[in-house]
């Protein structure tokens, strides 16, 4: 089942997403992680960690599924 990720905008960088995510820490160790393991995209290969991804994307990487949703707005908003 796929881990959802909230994000505030209605899009971010792939290596954004995976730090987020917390299956990485740096920027560098995307770009390592992705030569290595490549992302699935809604199905499609994926080795650029600038890709952007969007609200309802599903983002596979090795055993990880994630899936991006809306962040809630604050309450009283």
């Amino acid at each position: 089942m796929a881990r959802e990720i909230p994000i505030r905008e209605e899009t971010i960088r792939l290596g954004q997403l995976l730090k987020l995510a917390g299956l990485v820490d740096s920027g560098s160790e995307v770009k390592a992680l992705l030569a290595v393991q490549p992302a699935w995209v809604n199905g499609e290969r994926e080795a650029r960690r600038g890709r952007q991804v969007r609200r309802g994307d599903t983002v596979r990487i090795g055993e990880d599924e994630l899936r991006i949703t809306a962040s809630s707005p604050p309450a009283g908003r």
